[in-house]
Formats: C-alpha cells, sequence, structure tokens
C-alpha cells in the first residue's frame, strides 16, 4: 500500500510540476474533415505528436461532433476541452473587438486582412486572457463577395434586391445599399433563390461553389468584402502543465499551422472561383462605381463599430492604417 501510494503521489507531483507525462487532448472543430480548416488543423496535431514524440496526441473531433460550433469557445475557457476551434466572429456580441475582421469593406484583401490581424491581435489575446484562454494561430475563410441574378454595374443597381443576410453586419449593409436583408441559412440558399425569397447574398467562393449557385444564380462578384477568420484557442491552465519542450513544440507547430493555413485559404479561393467560372458563371471583379458605392458603406458601417469597440477598436485602426 506504500509503495501504491508512493507511485500516485509521484504522479500528481510530475503533473503538477509539468513534467513530461504521456496525454491526449480532445479538440472539437466545427467543421467536416474535407474542408481546409480541418485539414490544416490534423495536420497540426500529426507535427506536434511528431514533435513531442507522442508525449501530446491531439484528437480532433470535427463537423461538431463532440461539441457544437456556439458552444466551443466556452468549454476550452470552463476546462471541459483543453484546445477548440470557432469563427471569432461569433463572439462580436460578446465583444466588439471579436468581430473586428466581419467590418465589410475594411480589409477586402489577403495582404490587408493579415495586417488588420497584426492590428487586432494584442487586444484579442488580452480579451481572451481574462477568459483563461491563449490564441494558437488563426486561419482566414476565402474573401466575401457579391452574388447576384443580373448584372450589377452601380449602386442603384441593388436597390430593392432581396439579400440573404445571415447576421447584423449583413443586415445593416443591405439597409444602407437599399437593399431588403433576409435571413437565409447555408442549407436553404438554393431553395431561397429558386423560389424568389432572394435575389443576391455576399459570401465566400466556398460556399457558392459548394452549393452550386451557377443553378440559380448568374454573376459574382470578387468584392472580397472582408476576410472572416477561424481561430484555434488553448486553455492556459492545460497548456501551463505541459512541460515546457512540450509547449514549445505545440507553439511551433502552430506557427506553421498558421502559415500554412493563410497558404490554404488563398488555394481554396482560387479554386472555388476557377469552379464558378468552370459552371459558366460571370466572374469579375467590381467595376469603379460599384467599388466606391460599397466602400462608402464600409466607411460608415466601421464609424458604427468604432462606437461600439471603442478605445480598443480606435486603436487597432489607427495600428491597421498606419
Amino acid at each position: 500500500m506504500t509503495m501504491l501510494r508512493l507511485a500516485a503521489a509521484t504522479a500528481a507531483l510530475t503533473f503538477a510540476t509539468g513534467v513530461a507525462v504521456a496525454e491526449t487532448w480532445d479538440m472539437p472543430t466545427p467543421y467536416p474533415d474535407s474542408t481546409f480548416h480541418t485539414v490544416n488543423i490534423k495536420h497540426f496535431a500529426e507535427d506536434v505528436k511528431a514533435a513531442t514524440k507522442g508525449k501530446l496526441e491531439i484528437k480532433v473531433h470535427s463537423a461538431g461532433s463532440l461539441f457544437k460550433h456556439p458552444e466551443i469557445k466556452n468549454a476550452v475557457r470552463g476546462g471541459q476541452v483543453p484546445i477548440g476551434e470557432f469563427f471569432i466572429s461569433l463572439l462580436d456580441n460578446e465583444n466588439a473587438v471579436f468581430g473586428v475582421d466581419a467590418v465589410p469593406f475594411l480589409a477586402t484583401d489577403y495582404a490587408a486582412a493579415k495586417k488588420l490581424w497584426a492590428a487586432a491581435r494584442p487586444a484579442t489575446e488580452k480579451l481572451f486572457d481574462q477568459q483563461g484562454i491563449s490564441i494558437l494561430f488563426a486561419v482566414p475563410w476565402p474573401p466575401q463577395g457579391l452574388y447576384t441574378k443580373r448584372a450589377i454595374n452601380s449602386m442603384d443597381d441593388l436597390k430593392g434586391l432581396k439579400f440573404r443576410a445571415n447576421n447584423p453586419a449583413g443586415t445593416r449593409l443591405a439597409e444602407l445599399a437599399g437593399m431588403v436583408p433576409t435571413q437565409i441559412e447555408v442549407p436553404d440558399i438554393p431553395q431561397a433563390f429558386a423560389t424568389g425569397r432572394v435575389d443576391a447574398m455576399i459570401t465566400s467562393p466556398s460556399t457558392g461553389a459548394e452549393s452550386k449557385s451557377w443553378d440559380y444564380l448568374s454573376h459574382y462578384y470578387h468584392t472580397q468584402a472582408w476576410v472572416p477568420k477561424n481561430v484555434i484557442v488553448v486553455n492556459k491552465r492545460a497548456f501551463q502543465r505541459l512541460d515546457k519542450d512540450t509547449q514549445n513544440a505545440v507553439q511551433d507547430a502552430a506557427k506553421k499551422a498558421e502559415e500554412r493555413g493563410w497558404t490554404m485559404s488563398m488555394a481554396e479561393t482560387d479554386a472555388k472561383l476557377k469552379i464558378l467560372r468552370d459552371n459558366k458563371m460571370s466572374v469579375n471583379d467590381p467595376n469603379a462605381a460599384l467599388k466606391t458605392g460599397l466602400e462608402a458603406i464600409g466607411e460608415k458601417m466601421t464609424a458604427e463599430w468604432l462606437k461600439r469597440a471603442g478605445a480598443e477598436g480606435e486603436a487597432i485602426v489607427k495600428a491597421y492604417r498606419k
């Protein structure tokens, strides 16, 4: 019995002091295995296992199979799981800083999105730190573009269109453009267009390709309205329990995953735009008049976001525009 107690005490001490112990981390993610985000995360998990020689194994639970998307952040925060992935702007109603990458026409290409993330990351990390969470890496979705049933050459052409809006920002954009916002979820997009419930939407080339938008739409404008991101976070206590070598291995793998993920996102954009073109959709950049009009809406929505975000938001935008 004495030996058993000694062994138990040694194990407890080892765990408490952060000396290497083999363990498995369950990681919930929202998207299916085929999504490039999930592919990248599985690569990250393999890198961690290899670098730690099996001391830490990350088991990826994709497609919301362990926790549903809106539950993942709080599951990590509460220690139900040590690590997880979620769409960061889902937290906009918690703090406007979390929604900066979804402000329309603030950052309208990958270079601008990377600069915006560099400006926003310190404030974002501070907010997460207060909740016992640390950021490991973040990866963007393809930029959001405008899909319509007909050619759009100016802001006047948008007026009166029924617009698919799936969040408050989309609703506000529609109102400012003179469109009529209508709530439509992704699985219902084809039927909504086919039945005339909506005439236009802003979403990524990925969603357009996966929903076969060419069956019910004719035009895609590569407006790059915003470049939203997923973030991968870790519970601070769980991370601190790892020995230093394992911590370094996780951070090194995270850095590689972020770089790889941005490259994968750009490749995803090109591949999905090609699919749209191959299926005879008209794929173009917005002309000067349309671009100017959309940018004016972006300036107004940025000003509105700044009012909600306060001093932290002002600092982010100032650093971004420097």
